[in-house]
């Protein structure tokens, strides 16, 4: 069954689970009403079912490739980026200033998860040039943000992100890539940079690389680091794209999946940039762009996710198998419902997540609360690390709904599994994600987490009377995870961090049971899903939470070389 934009399901989860008419009610994004919304998402949809969804199969089966220097990309990329561009979907929520729509976040990750589910390949695009608007947006001079953010928002220029060097993967501080005063106040970038997503195209005028580097005698370390904006093309003085600046790519990267993205190796020789935020501020510039791609990543797993759902269920439909007169199909097989309904049941907790982060972003853009900042942050580790291990899970269930033809290219349903697994390992591995949980996200002694936790349980209480077989099971697991959250906070170094994952995963089990039921609670089919996900994938917070309290001592207890024995 080709994609089908999950529009309507969208809509209802910004309506009665997220918590989108809050944003409105600031003032703030008045003009997001739901008309507009609803109209944005429809044609949003449109364009992802009948023009991304086709290049789904093309890219992954004709590759990009690198051709004298220059990138080709897959066939029919540039017809879909164009539409993209056109429709000016590439940051719906810029500032209107430079060009943007001035939307709310929640409405640009809703359209990020459509268009992820039809074409993850070529959505990176647009995704890594949302997170370079927002850190230009924020750290650049007037002069940069003049010239370059109408560029990137129109879609005539596009942006990416180089952080990793060979020798310096998560350990950022590690890296070598250099920059010189040049004297007329720009610099001089050498160095290497790898995988590098959509390091170069034959789509866009031009390609803007926000590069970190290390000025002359800076400390070591991520403390010394800054951050460089380095075109592909140097702006000419009417500020188009002109002659070519020192940047070129070296090779591609042979990958698992995203065989429509090319993945970069990129050279800096003598490049010419510009300095974006103070010198030695590059790891907070570059933070404001990786939470927001971090927030988009999140989103790429669930719309995938979507995707695999999707293929799956319509192959189960579809497919005899089991009776006698060859009328049954293999979805009213006992294991393979079980499949369809925790799949779906999975997508929509995740979604529900994403978009109430989203909605947390824009109340603290709007309001300028410290609560709703402090709530984004907490949730920005769920987002990422559960949005994409929903995608992982999910694509591959759909593999196995498929059996022996799910292992088979023909279908297309290991594509997305292919795809959508690196989702978990860029933009900060879920390993870190779940860290910067129990580090960072909770330095406040689990102030954000436990407000967030009082939320849960005032709604389940709230519910008891109505529906106490999906309130009583969520109230004792918010009253479990607040235990954990204080079991956490009470442990220090190898100990918290042992029990990240863990914990992590146990915060997104509670949070999905919040969001499926309040979605139960709006009536209709919505409550017997949420029993779906009640019993049958809340329960595991229970012994997520046990093994996030036990601390590093077994895993330490085994030496390296007893694990090599």
């Amino acid at each position: 069954m080709p994609y089908r934009a999950p529009t309507h399901d969208i809509r209802f989860l910004l309506e009665h689970v997220a918590g989108f008419d809050r944003v409105r009610e600031t003032g703030h994004y008045e003009d997001a009403g739901p008309d507009v919304t609803e109209a944005i998402l429809e044609e949003a949809g449109k364009v992802c079912t009948e023009v991304l969804a086709p290049l789904q199969r093309p890219g992954d089966t004709h590759p990009a490739r690198l051709e004298n220097g220059v990138v080709r990309t897959s066939p029919g990329y540039g017809d879909g980026f164009r539409a993209i561009a056109e429709g000016g979907w590439v940051s719906l929520s810029a500032d209107p200033e430079y060009g943007g729509m001035g939307l709310p976040i929640a409405i640009q990750t809703a359209v990020n998860d459509m268009m992820s589910g039809a074409c993850l390949s070529l959505q990176l695009n647009p995704l890594l040039t949302q997170g370079q608007i927002e850190a230009i947006a924020a750290h650049a001079s007037d002069e940069i943000k003049a010239l370059y953010l109408p560029k990137l928002i129109s879609g005539e220029w596009t942006g990416t992100m180089n952080l990793t060097e060979p020798q310096a993967g998560s350990d950022v501080g590690a890296l070598t890539t250099k920059a010189v005063p040049d004297g007329d106040g720009a610099y001089r970038i050498s160095g290497q940079k790898i995988y590098i997503t959509w390091g170069d195209t034959d789509f866009a005028d031009n390609v803007c690389h926000l590069v970190l580097a290390r000025l002359p005698d800076a400390p070591k370390g991520t403390r010394g680091i800054s951050l460089f904006l380095v075109p592909k093309r140097l702006p000419d003085e009417a500020g188009n794209a002109g002659v070519a600046n020192g940047v070129s790519v070296v090779s591609l990267e042979e990958k698992l999946g995203l065989h429509g993205s090319p993945t970069c190796v990129m050279q800096y020789e003598d490049a010419k940039g510009w300095l974006v935020g103070p010198e030695q501020g590059g790891m907070a510039a570059m933070f404001t762009m990786m939470n927001n791609a971090r927030l988009g990543v999140g989103a790429q797993g669930i719309g995938v996710a979507e995707a695999a759902w999707q293929q799956a269920l319509s192959y189960g439909m579809d497919r005899k198998q089991g009776r006698a007169d060859g009328t049954g199909t293999i979805a009213e097989h006992p294991d393979v419902r079980r499949m369809l309904s925790l799949m779906k049941a999975e997508i929509r907790a995740a979604r529900s997540i994403a978009l109430m982060n989203a909605v947390a972003l824009d109340m603290a853009r709007a309001t300028g609360d410290e609560g709703w900042r402090a709530r984004a942050e907490l949730l920005i580790p769920i987002t990422k690390a559960y949005g994409t291990d929903t995608g992982i899970a999910v694509s591959d269930l759909g593999i196995q709904v498929h059996g022996g033809m799910g292992y088979v290219e023909e279908t297309g349903a290991s594509q997305f599994f292919r795809d959508v697994r690196v989702t978990a390992i860029y933009e900060g591995t879920n390993g870190i994600q779940a860290m910067d949980l129990v580090g960072r996200k909770m330095a406040d002694n689990g102030e954000a987490a436990l407000a967030l936790i009082d939320e849960i349980a005032a709604e389940a209480e709230a519910a008891r009377a109505e529906m106490p077989e999906l309130a009583e099971p969520v109230w004792h697991a918010a009253e479990n995870l607040r235990e954990g959250v204080e079991a956490m906070v009470a442990l220090e170094g190898k100990d918290r961090l042992a029990g990240a994952t863990p914990f992590l995963r146990a915060f997104a089990r509670v949070l999905g049971g919040h969001c499926h039921l309040r979605a139960a609670r709006a009536g209709g089919a919505h409550a017997t899903l949420a029993q779906v996900f009640v019993s049958r994938l809340l329960p595991e917070h229970e012994s997520l939470l046990a093994e996030a309290k036990e601390g590093a001592g077994t895993l330490y207890a085994l030496s390296l070389d007893d694990l090599a024995a």
